[in-house]
Formats: structure tokens, sequence, C-alpha cells
């Protein structure tokens, strides 16, 4: 059985401040997928403790330090790592990173952590950096497929695929996170073979949902966006036996404003 974990910690110093450390005990992951690391792999290290293999991609450019990095800690070898998601205007980004990792039957998983620009609300803006970066995700995606390996992509996505996937959908239609064109993007993925394992195992909703706002009650009211995901190849999501969203209890428990997605795999 292979368990992989995924979450946006929005700084892992923050979120170890805050309480990280017992959930990652006690949920034990053979795979830990994060985003907005925000550390150099020093800090990654230190924080994480134990025997974990790291692939990590800082953040290098300007614009990104201090707010992204992905990362991927696994429990099994990583034989080979990537930072590059392709065009060049996404190098040094801290948005992708691909580890190659060898299961106990010797194949091989790819495992994906990304970050997914948020669009419009970013200054500047980004719509249109969120768009190509998506469109390189499709490019890359295809490539890994095509020889038939397992491939995994896990990451906040900044989309929502559908209404039951935020709770104010009315409000948000022409927003970045829920506009036409990023979730036709997320059709097309699923429309070529891709699972949406969150949705598969959570039902028809509304929600589950993973990242709530800081402010006001959005956590409390439970008025969130469903934007982080495990999405797997065919082959690998027939081996899927769970997916959920370990939510926080209270909102004082809560050491991100997102919420792990963890999901385990007959492998």
């Amino acid at each position: 059985m292979l368990k992989v974990a995924t979450v946006n910690v929005n700084g892992v110093r923050a979120a170890y401040r805050r309480g990280m450390a017992p959930w990652l005990e006690q949920t034990d992951p053979d795979l830990l997928l994060l985003q907005e690391v925000r550390a150099t792999d020093e800090v990654l290290r230190d924080h994480l403790g134990g025997d974990w293999h790291l692939a990590h991609a800082e953040p290098a450019i300007e614009g990104s330090k201090g707010r992204a990095g992905v990362a991927i800690a696994s429990r099994r070898p990583i034989k080979l790592e990537r930072t590059d998601l392709g065009p060049e205007r996404f190098d040094g980004s801290g948005r992708w990173v691909e580890a190659d990792v060898v299961l106990d039957d010797g194949s091989t998983l790819t495992a994906v952590s990304t970050y997914v620009f948020t669009g419009e609300f970013e200054t500047p803006p980004r719509q249109e950096e969120k768009y190509a970066f998506l469109d390189a995700i499709t490019a890359r995606l295809t490539e890994l497929r095509a020889d038939g390996r397992h491939v995994l992509m896990c990451g906040d996505l900044n989309i929502a695929h559908r209404e039951e996937d935020l709770k104010a959908w009315k409000a948000n239609r022409k927003k970045s996170g829920f506009l036409p064109e990023e979730r036709a993007w997320m059709d097309r993925l699923f429309e070529a073979g891709w699972v949406d394992l969150g949705r598969r195992f959570g039902g028809d909703g509304p929600g589950p949902y993973s990242w709530w706002s800081w402010r006001g009650k959005a956590f409390d009211n439970d008025a969130g966006w469903r934007i982080d995901y495990q999405i797997a190849s065919p082959g690998l999501a027939a081996a899927a036996t769970g997916c959920a969203i370990h939510r926080a209890p209270t909102y004082a428990e809560r050491w991100s404003d997102h919420a792990p997605v963890v999901a385990t795999y007959s492998l």
C-alpha cells in the first residue's frame, strides 16, 4: 500500500509553528508533496526530519522568492528529479518538480508537485501567465504518460472545476479560479483519461473543500473551494483505494489555510 499526501503549507516554517508535525507523524505518508514551501533545502530538511528522500524546486526568479517553492519528500528512493516544466519562462519559478520514485516492486512512479498561478488576484495580474502554465502542464503530462508509466500530479491548481467545488460559485463566475477557460482546461484533462481522485472518492458534492480564507467565518461556515488535487494516470487511478481531505476539526487547529489531500494506492 502506498499513501500519498499533498498540501499547500503556506510556508513550511509557519506550518510547523502552527502544528503540522503531529499531523505528519499521525498520517505517516510514503510520499509527501508540498506547495508554497517558502524555504531552502536545508530549512525544509530540518523541519521534516527523519529519513526522507527529497526533491525540491526553490523559487529563483524575481516575484517568486518567499511565496512559492514545491517539494516531494519520499520514504522510497528517488532515482531522478526534474524541475523544468518546459518553457524557459517558468524556469526558476518554484512551481513544478517531478520525482521518479522507486516502488517496492522495482517499478517507477513519476510524482509531480505543482503550484499553479492564482491568476488575476496576483500583483501584477498573471491570468495569461496562468493559461500558459496550464498549457505547459498539458504538454508535459502527455510526454510523461506516453511510455505507459504511472504518473501522479498533486498540488494547488488554483482552479475549482465545477459548481460543487466551491460554495460561492455564483459570485465567482467571472473571477480567476472559476473562469470558463480554466474549467475547460480541466475538462480536457479528464477527457484525456486523467482521474480526479478527490471527486471520485468525495462523492457528488457540494464539497468537500480544501481551502478556506483565514478571514471572517469562511472556515466555520465551510465556505471553501476545492482547489487541491491528486490527479492520476488511468492505470494508477485503477490502483487507488481511497482519497480524503484532512480538514482540521476547528479553526484553531488549522496549520495552513489549505487542508491536506491524502490518497492510498494498492501498489
